[in-house]
């Protein structure tokens, strides 16, 4: 590795109105390394990374920004991009009704000698590109057709047509499956041997350790260290993001559980899942585990009334129930915290306080009008309960970092006294302290009586905060787990193996 920095910033500080994202930040990065940029939402890691690639521009005199030993200030993202800097944004930024290939040289689509756009070369090239990363659709498809995870896939294939010289991942792997992340891993490494830089932002410490080789962290933005990875700890990392050790992690409900709330009884829509059958009682945690794609989510969704099954039948306190939608699973005592909270757990430009009473609002009106007292009233109580941290009740949410918008989220339910609660994929792209507190939530709610249905993609979260575990894989339930059973090699045989190969 060279000793040379390829990237150098010297007291970069960036200012948003009523925010300093940025204070004097330093940041340094060698050609040919891995370097994980860790922090708590809102530490500043995004905006020092567009601020690098040309998205944002630094406050006036505020330092400098040096690439390849030179002074550098991108005007844009695709000035950066043909200089070598390469951003693969957190937040999807295709343009859904475009091809893949169309996706992937936006910007810089190749010309034929005619100036007209070489469509053969580019869907060429694409393909090339879309086999090396091991991806199974087409450079012709239409991106807004393509899976979540299949459109990360595609904006990570962007970086590569540029022959760049650093490359900066933005939680790339949010929504990847486990093989989708180990294609990406190899590539990050292939490109590692071509001597490029590699900026790698996560919140998930197994991906820290796995693929970086040195780590700088950020805190209310300001860094706070650097550490070469193989000399660092969990709790080193985290002491530099938060201020402090963790002392616990996760919190798994002491209660002992009560009576039963919610029993499901073969469940099922057709190419999605089949004879979902479990139940649970109050006071309980049931974790449900399985790769994406394993017919998780389209279950919790039905029981919310999203999906329409095709059979089976769903019961509150041993009643059966129909539930058509959503309005008539609240009114039966049913929450629901969605896997992408920006998409369909807030409506983002609305402020926290709206947010959090917005599944209330059909219970707090007096003659016609909205009850602003008990509103306001809502929002500081669950703000003071969940320890949401926002510059007040009409800040909108879509300026919170991401635990703090999953505590609105989960907030919106709480404010109901819900029966049941489903929370999917709870912790997504949220950092380390927050995921904490959300994992403390998540015993208090069970403690309080509340039954608790949480599906989780990370085995420690999974195992960390459930009382029971069943798994499911291609749609159907393989397992089922009691606390005293559970074990990581027993979760990973249930969601990988073929129980016909194994009973055979």
């Amino acid at each position: 590795m060279s000793s040379d920095y390829i990237i150098k910033v010297e007291k970069v500080s960036k200012t948003f109105p009523g925010v300093k994202a940025l204070n004097e930040v330093d940041f340094e990065l060698k050609a040919g390394e891995v370097l994980a940029l860790c922090g708590e939402n809102g530490a500043g890691k995004s905006t020092l990374m567009k601020t690098i690639a040309g998205v944002h521009d630094p406050d006036p005199g505020s330092g400098c920004i040096q690439f390849l030993g030179k002074e550098a200030c991108f005007e844009n993202p695709l000035e950066a991009r043909k200089a070598g800097i390469v951003l693969v944004f957190q937040e999807l930024s295709l343009v859904p009704e475009l091809s893949v290939a169309e996706n992937i040289f936006l910007g810089s689509l190749p010309r034929t000698k005619f100036k007209t756009i070489d469509w053969k070369s580019m869907n060429e090239e694409t393909a090339e590109l879309l086999e090396e990363l091991e991806c199974n659709f087409k450079p012709t498809d239409l991106a807004g057709d393509l899976s979540i995870a299949q459109q990360q896939m595609v904006e990570i294939a962007r970086s590569l047509p540029f022959k760049p010289k650093v490359v900066i991942l933005d939680e790339p792997t949010s929504s990847l499956t486990e093989r989708e992340k180990e294609v990406l891993f190899k590539n990050i490494r292939r490109l590692k041997e071509k001597d490029v830089a590699i900026v790698y932002i996560t919140h998930k410490m197994d991906e820290v350790f796995e693929i970086t080789d040195r780590i700088t962290v950020l805190r209310d933005g300001q860094r706070t260290g650097s550490l070469k990875t193989s000399d660092a700890t969990i709790n080193d990392i985290t002491k530099l993001m938060i201020g402090r050790e963790l002392e616990d992690f996760f919190h798994k409900s002491k209660a002992e559980p009560g009576k039963e709330i919610l029993r499901v009884e073969n469940l099922t829509q057709k190419g999605e899942f089949q004879k979902i059958s479990f139940s649970i009682r109050s006071g309980e945690v049931l974790g449900v585990y399985g790769l994406v794609g394993a017919g998780r989510s389209e279950m919790a969704e039905s029981i919310f009334g999203v999906r329409k099954l095709d059979e089976g039948k769903i019961f509150i306190e041993e009643k059966e129930v129909e539930i058509k939608n959503s309005k008539q699973a609240v009114k039966l005592g049913i929450g629901f915290v969605p896997e992408n909270r920006k998409e369909q757990g807030l409506v983002l430009k609305m402020s926290c306080q709206s947010n959090l009473s917005l599944a209330k609002l059909p219970w707090m009106h007096q003659k016609g009008f909205i009850d602003r007292t008990t509103d306001i009233n809502t929002f500081n109580e669950y703000k003071e309960k969940l320890l949401i941290s926002t510059p007040g009740p009409n800040q909108p949410v879509v300026n919170l970092s991401g635990g703090n918008q999953q505590k609105i989220v989960i907030g919106k339910w709480m404010c109901m006294d819900p029966k049941v609660l489903i929370l999917d994929e709870p912790t997504r792209g949220i950092d380390v302290g927050a995921k904490a507190e959300i994992h403390k939530l998540i015993a208090k709610m069970a403690e309080a009586g509340l039954a608790v249905l949480v599906i989780s993609s990370e085995m420690p979260e999974i195992i960390g905060v459930s009382n029971r575990i069943i798994t499911m894989k291609d749609g159907c339930i393989t397992a089922e787990f009691q606390e005293s059973e559970i074990s990581e090699q027993g979760l990973i045989d249930a969601i990988t193996l073929d129980p016909k190969a194994e009973s055979a």
